[in-house]
């Protein structure tokens, strides 16, 4: 049988790196496969789920090149792909299972529940439903129906049984069903839980792999026995590791469990993160660890995917990525680099001139080996636009203190007002004249220009600071600093 995964989110939030490491080994499995990858949206928790949430699920996905050959919104033969609209099927299957009394309507009040949960509490076992209406005849109902009480449907779980799962990934895990108690598989508005829907959809699809992360594990020996109960063929399946802190921790915002959108806002790129998140539990055969996403598919397998728990190092993604921006041709970066730009004042437009799109071009040539993403871009602006600079650091100022410091800075500015178009190739030939002329040292030329510009003792390449400054901004900063020289 052709591979089938899905990767079903709830649209009750972005979609968040845990997920989406979820979406990434499900697409990769199936396109090693030749299966096929459904997306899926379960959005049966009415009060939090949303339109704008899925949206954006949905565009997370393309963002990192996450592509599903059926589902929401492109269609197929098994939809529809929310589960809002497949209501009557489910209420097709409950009703099957009333029919053949593996299901049965409970009538308990949250207070009931509650008291019972509390009494095997301090008897010391596992809270759970004990099955007080298993037996009720058609005469109690209607009594309770008379009340007002509405009733949910719980799934009658059988006594004694060993529910073992060979996880494709963990291995085999048994579960004893005398710790699970009778579960409900339909609320008493009718909308059915998550252990019950999901397998109908997946029974439905025709999943053959279902491939999710390891806190869906307990949830397993439940929709194991549905399964088992509608006499349907259960699927393999892989529960991957949980996804923790560099101190060993559940992820948190601040470690970097944002949504995946936030780092398209960052000026992350999607190969890096795809990249990012494929380590994330899995390891490749070799010492490769650079992978484009057709690498990726190719390389993937579940038998490489660890049992351990995945450690999410955000210097490991700054590093990744910056080496990404660095094969990345300068050019290719302007547009994805524009927002960053106008979000500091520069080009509000939204589309660059030739001349203004050739600046960008050489500015991020200039850094694109010094950052780790393009909202980095804003440290090296002031580099590079503006009358402004200050020489705050005592040793940047003492390098202007040099006597040669006047003669340096006089005939740069001499030679730039003599040259037509003052360009990196233009700065770095006066760069030379000036030494030759003055018979300075490379060091007693450039260290001075530096601070005399940027106010600074370090970094990018001068020549491209000098081009990109223009000659007006250039003669401003050496009157702005001449007061620490003269």
């Amino acid at each position: 049988m052709a591979v089938r995964v899905r990767f079903a989110p709830s649209p009750t939030g972005p979609l968040h790196i845990g997920g989406a490491r979820s979406a990434l080994f499900n697409y990769l499995f199936a396109a090693g496969q030749g299966g096929t990858f459904v997306l899926r949206i379960e959005d049966t928790d009415l009060e939090r789920s949303s339109r704008e949430s899925e949206k954006e699920i949905i565009n997370a996905l393309r963002w990192l090149g996450i592509s599903w050959g059926e589902g929401i919104e492109i269609g197929g033969p098994n939809g529809p792909y929310r589960q809002t609209e497949r209501l009557d099927t489910y209420k097709e299957y409950t009703e099957k299972l009333l029919a053949t009394g593996q299901a049965y309507y409970c009538y308990c009040t949250e207070e009931e529940l509650e008291q019972e949960r509390q009494m095997l509490i301090a008897r010391g076992e596992t809270p759970r439903y004990l099955g007080k209406c298993r037996h009720l005849t058609a005469e109690q109902r209607r009594e309770l129906e008379a009340q007002g009480r509405k009733p949910v449907v719980r799934f009658k779980v059988p006594a004694g049984r060993s529910i073992v799962i060979n996880d494709l990934v963990r291995g085999k895990v048994v579960f004893d069903s005398d710790g699970i108690g009778d579960y409900i598989i339909v609320k008493s508005d009718g909308i059915p839980t998550y252990n019950y829907a999901v397998v109908i959809d997946d029974v439905l699809m025709n999943i053959t792999h279902v491939i999710r992360g390891e806190e869906h594990l307990s949830n397993t020996p439940r929709q194991v026995l549905i399964y088992e109960a509608l006499g349907m063929k259960v699927p393999d399946f892989a529960h991957i590791s949980l996804i923790l802190n560099a101190e060993g921790r559940k992820m948190s915002k601040r470690d970097g469990d944002t949504a995946v959108m936030d780092y398209f806002r960052k000026g992350y790129l999607p190969q890096a993160v795809v990249n990012f998140i494929a380590l994330l539990g899995w390891s490749p055969s070799g010492e490769q660890e650079f992978f484009s996403l057709e690498e990726l598919v190719k390389e993937f397998s579940l038998e490489r995917v660890s049992k351990s728990p995945a450690v999410f190092d955000l210097n490991k993604l700054n590093y990744i990525n910056s080496h990404y921006l660095k094969q990345t041709p300068p050019e290719d970066l302007v547009d994805l680099a524009l927002p960053f730009l106008k979000a500091e004042g520069l080009f509000q437009v939204d589309k660059l001139s030739e001349e203004q799109r050739k600046w960008v071009t050489v500015f991020l040539s200039a850094i694109k080996e010094k950052i780790n993403n393009l909202s980095e871009i804003k440290n090296y602006l002031p580099y590079f636009t503006g009358a402004e600079v200050e020489v705050i650091d005592e040793e940047a100022r003492s390098i202007l203190q040099a006597p040669t410091v006047p003669d340096v800075l006089k005939l740069l500015q001499e030679k730039i007002d003599d040259v037509q178009q003052l360009d990196p190739v233009t700065a770095k030939g006066i760069l030379k004249q000036i030494g030759k002329e003055l018979k300075l040292k490379g060091k007693d030329v450039f260290m001075p220009v530096r601070v005399a510009l940027t106010g600074q003792m370090h970094g990018p390449d001068l020549d491209l600071i000098i081009g990109l400054l223009g000659k007006d901004n250039i003669v401003r900063r050496l009157q702005k600093t001449a007061k620490y020289y003269l």
